[in-house]
């Protein structure tokens, strides 16, 4: 019995790109900075985000928009992949998936645009479109929040933490003038795209041979 053709592989390419290009409405696939959630429904909290083995919160790795046409509860589909990175573990690994039907509170009915929008800031959106809020650090659900200016969101005290030593300690007290532009806390991955090719798609280089007929000529051989 012959054995069943296997289906085209699909290779994908960390590739810079746009900060409007890896928000939830373009439905990205990309590597590192914090989850393009799709909706609020089904999303982790933070128990089931936190490392089996040290406790610690799992960063977000990657994901993958993995759309289920056939089915009407997935035709927007988003695999996430997240990760410890806490030495020494670096151990907990984990998978979710976050999914919408085609009409849905959220998105257009329509593609989305392939065109930035008029607005192309740079601060971070910290809040779903459900209004749920998310952690300034990791992105994730944050249902904790800073007892002082009540505006800062969490996902858990550790990160809490970091997050007034690098900058909230400063302007939490000016509630007038709350920082949008978030800082570095050293917690996520570098953020690319991932562009998906199948690989029928990609053509191997030309690489030119070097004619050795005139060299093994001169030497006798």
């Amino acid at each position: 019995m012959a054995a069943a053709r296997a289906g085209p592989v699909e290779l994908g390419f960390a590739e810079s790109a746009p900060a409007w290009r890896l928000r939830s409405e373009q439905f990205p696939s990309k590597v590192g900075g914090r989850p393009a959630w799709l909706g609020a429904a089904g999303l982790p909290g933070p128990p089931a985000l936190a490392c089996t083995l040290c406790g610690r919160p799992l960063s977000f790795l990657l994901q993958v928009y993995a759309p289920l046409p056939g089915r009407a509860d997935a035709f927007h589909r988003g695999i996430f992949l997240f990760c410890c990175r806490e030495p020494p573990c670096c151990a907990g690994l984990r998978v979710f998936r976050n999914q919408l039907p085609r009409k849905n509170d959220f998105y257009s009915y329509e593609p989305p645009s392939e065109n930035p929008p008029p607005e192309t800031g740079e601060s971070v959106c910290l809040q779903l479109k459900s209004g749920a809020h998310l952690c300034r650090v990791c992105g994730c659900l944050g249902p904790k929040t800073c007892s002082r200016c009540h505006k800062a969101y969490y996902c858990s005290k550790e990160h809490q933490t970091l997050d007034w030593r690098l900058g909230h300690k400063q302007t939490c007290a000016q509630p007038d003038h709350f920082d949008h532009i978030i800082p570095d806390h050293n917690f996520l991955f570098p953020e690319f795209e991932i562009l998906i090719e199948t690989e029928e798609e990609i053509m191997p280089e030309v690489v030119e041979k070097e004619d050795y007929s005139e060299i093994t000529g001169s030497m006798g051989i």
